[in-house]
């Protein structure tokens, strides 16, 4: 994969009023650009950096967004046709077991690119159609150390669904499910 392409520019949200809003939070705004690209525009140019090093080092692997360009407060990056973590639940009231083996692999990939926090929000865990996994909001990949998904299991506990993820865990992974289950 060739380096993507760094520029001195700032984008201003208003640049953007004629493309659709496809995300927005604490951090910033994500509008949709293209079939295949969104842009994020950030408030704050430090939690830019934060995430473009992330997205820089998730390069390497296809759980991250392909990064196609920077600048001071903004990255184009691949758009992901796909639903959410949460919404899937929400929607098919289910959570089978080939899927929480893919999420096991998600956060096992997360440490094999160098992550030092193993964890991700339902809302940020996005399942393609081919049912693929890619995770999304990467800020705090390198800044914080946490092995243990406790952002996954508020989510999964207000959808009702912890007890069964953690019930799969212990089958697929016994391991982890010692490790994790005192978290719960």
């Amino acid at each position: 994969m060739s380096p993507h392409k760094k520029t001195k520019r700032r984008i201003a949200f208003s640049s953007l009023a004629d493309y659709p809003v496809v995300g927005s939070g604490k951090d910033g705004k994500v509008y949709r650009l293209s079939q295949d690209k969104c842009i994020k525009v950030y408030y704050d140019e430090t939690t830019q950096q934060q995430e473009l090093e992330a997205l820089e080092l998730g390069q390497v692997s296809s759980i991250v967004p392909i990064l196609y360009e920077s600048g001071h407060n903004y990255t184009v990056m691949e758009y992901i046709h796909a639903i959410s973590l949460s919404k899937y639940i929400k929607e098919y009231n289910r959570l089978p077991s080939a899927l929480v083996e893919r999420i096991l692999l998600l956060f096992d990939e997360m440490k094999a690119i160098g992550f030092t926090r193993w964890d991700a929000e339902v809302r940020h865990i996005l399942i393609t159609d081919e049912t693929e996994l890619k995770v999304i909001d990467l800020k705090r990949s390198l800044t914080s150390t946490k092995s243990i998904p406790t952002k996954l299991f508020q989510g999964l506990r207000k959808l009702g669904a912890l007890p069964l993820f953690l019930r799969r865990v212990q089958t697929l992974r016994p391991d982890l499910y010692k490790e994790w289950v005192r978290y719960q």
